[in-house]
């Protein structure tokens, strides 16, 4: 028998709030353990919390974003569990009225779109965090009570595949939207994954297993994979999947097991006393969806419009906000009408030069001018591509320009006929089998002779001059 597996999501979105969201505390991140906290994240007797607005607004910004509708009435609730990184015994979520509900997000897989829908969008206070040592485990709390957006997907994913495209789509719109820099190595992203198999062809949902321990996407893709081939081998055996939370061990390439999977009813979900349910109006709701930005999809689409670019090449620079900026701005001045020009600079040395340094783009600090200038010296053939290269390098090393550069170290292309038509004799004279091979149709042998003529010149003779006045010269001779 087929099985078809069936992945719901749960990506947890840190808020970029300046405080946290019941108390004013900073969220700074990378403090001094237990430095950034007070008695109401702590959860002394007695302390209340206070909702932080802009929280509440971040959160109903990214569900509009995402397509859902935000609840003109929702409420907080009190969820109850024990962990040690969890001071109140407590955490303030939301339980049947979520801040927002039933979006969708469109991605784009084996060439056809498929819209997985999103269940809910709900606010709630985030946990501490444990840090493991050989013989303890330590306590820091400076993370608990900051504001953390939970989206849930319905099961609508059916491959490992699809749930990496979900997640680059949703991080990039999120980050579109400002309200979180979904930065996964400083956890103000994580994932937790809902797998399931059932007979493929059938509607029905089969025993889940949640994934937890997600610190990136590769890795959800992994351990969904492992998870697949896991509860296939266990329905095949005749035996019976578990529904339990397990952890995904990088190291080992394997889940284990870490406790049974809680229902909504182990929680004992009641609503949070101290807090009182909030109505949202239709003019504060409009206000909101007003500051989302054009979002990365639309904006692909725009660029092949207005700037004439394929549909990859688009995509790739409206990956971020940021990127998209910087290849806006660079195209609109580069004075050429071919923006690809400008695109294969972005996504190839650019691109080259931000991964070597482990960099975004936007963090290179080349400006869009500048940028633009380079590329003119190599469209006038001032210099060649190759020494563009290294200008770029040392651009960014040093935040000189291009045309200090270029004339500093002597980079400008020699493209006079004249100063090169001597080099072009000799390497003639000194290579005459090679100039017979040429003779006899063997085209390799003029990149050979182009090849000696930029070594007399140092490597500065433009080399489409120099095969223009190779070509002349031999078939006249």
């Amino acid at each position: 028998m087929n099985y078809e597996p069936v992945i719901g999501l749960e990506v947890h979105v840190q808020l970029k709030t300046k405080t946290k969201v019941f108390c004013a505390c900073p969220t700074e991140f990378g403090k001094e353990p237990n430095s950034q906290v007070c008695p109401v994240c702590l959860g002394f007797p007695g302390s209340l919390p206070v909702l932080n607005k802009t929280a509440l607004e971040y959160a109903a910004k990214a569900g509009l974003a995402l397509n859902c509708t935000v609840q003109k009435y929702t409420k907080f609730d009190r969820k109850h569990y024990y962990y040690p990184d969890l001071p109140k015994n407590i955490q303030i979520s939301q339980y049947d009225l979520p801040i927002s509900k039933d979006g969708y997000l469109d991605i784009e897989i084996g060439g056809r779109t498929k819209r997985i829908r999103i269940k809910r969008a709900h606010l709630e206070e985030d946990a501490g965090k444990l840090v493991h040592h050989e013989n303890a485990s330590l306590v820091d709390y400076n993370r608990t009570g900051q504001p953390l957006l939970e989206i849930v997907s319905e099961p609508d994913i059916n491959s490992p595949e699809e749930a990496y495209e979900y997640l680059t789509s949703l991080k990039s719109i999120i980050q579109y939207t400002g309200v979180s820099d979904c930065d996964m190595e400083k956890g103000t992203l994580r994932c937790d994954a809902n797998i399931s198999l059932r007979p493929a062809g059938t509607k029905g949902l089969g025993v889940k297993s949640e994934l937890k321990n997600l610190n990136s996407f590769k890795a959800v893709r992994e351990a969904l994979t492992y998870e697949i081939e896991r509860h296939e081998q266990v329905i095949t055996g005749g035996e019976q999947v578990v529904q339990e939370t397990r952890l995904w061990d990088e190291k080992t390439g394997r889940t284990i097991s870490m406790r049974t999977k809680e229902e909504a009813k182990d929680y004992r979900y009641f609503p949070e006393p101290d807090l009182p349910p909030f109505e949202w109006t239709e003019e504060l709701i409009e206000t909101i969806r007003k500051t989302i930005p054009e979002l990365p999809k639309a904006r692909a689409m725009r660029f092949m419009k207005e700037y004439g670019l394929q549909e990859a090449d688009a995509k790739q620079l409206t990956c971020s906000m940021q990127a998209a900026d910087l290849a806006e701005k660079t195209m609109r001045a580069y004075p050429g009408a071919n923006k690809k020009t400008v695109v294969n600079w972005l996504i190839g040395p650019l691109a080259s030069e931000a991964n070597a340094r482990s960099l975004q783009w936007h963090e290179l600090g080349i400006k869009p001018e500048d940028l633009v200038e380079l590329i003119g010296y190599v469209d006038s053939r001032q210099i060649s591509n190759l020494a563009a290269k290294a200008v770029l390098t040392e651009m960014i090393d040093t935040r000189r320009t291009a045309g200090l550069i270029i004339k500093d170290k002597n980079l400008a292309q020699i493209s006079d006929e004249s100063s090169i038509e001597k080099d072009v004799a000799a390497v003639i004279a000194e290579n005459p089998k090679v100039v017979e091979d040429f003779k006899s149709g063997k085209s390799n042998a003029l990149m050979f002779l182009v090849g000696q003529v930029m070594k007399k010149t140092k490597g500065k003779a433009n080399p489409q001059v120099v095969g223009d006045i190779l070509k002349r010269r031999l078939q006249n001779a």
